[in-house]
């Protein structure tokens, strides 16, 4: 089990771990933010649904999926010379390898379940930036009418909220960084190696090499 599934294992737990690292450090910065405002804190639980958590986590997936999901669309197309991250410039440069096993249920049936399956991956991809989006609208949203309920002033609707700069402001200070991320990928595998990972070339590979 762990010879085939360590890479999903490892990451999960990774995961599990840095998010109940934010889960409790938002929790106790939350509490004394409200502390210092003389309001009543909150105990876990309620901080689990509470604007500040359900913002801070869904602005973060949102900007991951829609990062994974535009490279796995944009990379259908463009190309880099040299990048580990690229298809080969040349079509025929491409091998299409298929072990021995049993082909996906949707490929055998064909029609519209295989138009379907050949872009499942960017589809879930983008149902999954919509939710995560939608959640961090609502926490944003939840957090922002809490502050002003506290100041005294008028709470915004959704609505307002959603067309905020602070929401986008939230929004595009992670969207860049992601891209950023992306980017920094895709050109220093041209240069760059890391011995037996599948994100780098082979160490002797020309600069010029385009992965594969």
């Amino acid at each position: 089990m762990w010879r085939r599934n360590g890479l999903s294992i490892v990451l999960f737990l990774l995961l599990a771990c840095f998010l109940v690292g934010q889960v409790w450090t938002g929790f106790l910065s939350h509490n004394q933010e409200l502390h210092e405002a003389h309001r009543a804190g909150l105990d876990l639980w309620a901080y689990l649904h509470s604007g500040h958590f359900v913002s801070a986590t869904f602005e973060n997936w949102e900007s991951e999926f829609l990062q994974m999901g535009m490279y796995v669309l944009i990379t259908v197309r463009l190309r880099q010379k040299g990048s580990a991250e690229s298809r080969p410039l040349k079509g025929e440069e491409e091998e299409e390898r298929i072990l021995p096993g049993p082909t996906p249920w949707a490929v055998r049936k064909g029609g519209i379940w295989k138009l379907l399956y050949g872009h499942s991956l960017a589809i879930v991809f983008s149902i999954l930036f919509l939710a995560s989006f939608f959640l961090h609208l609502a926490g944003s949203w939840r957090a922002a009418v809490d502050e002003q309920v506290a100041r005294g002033l008028p709470a915004p609707t959704c609505w307002e909220h959603l067309w905020s700069s602070s929401f986008w402001f939230e929004s595009f200070q992670n969207w860049q960084s992601e891209f950023l991320a992306v980017l920094a990928l895709v050109v220093l595998t041209i240069f760059l190696r890391q011995k037996d990972s599948p994100q780098s070339k082979p160490l002797a590979a020309p600069h010029s090499q385009t992965g594969e």
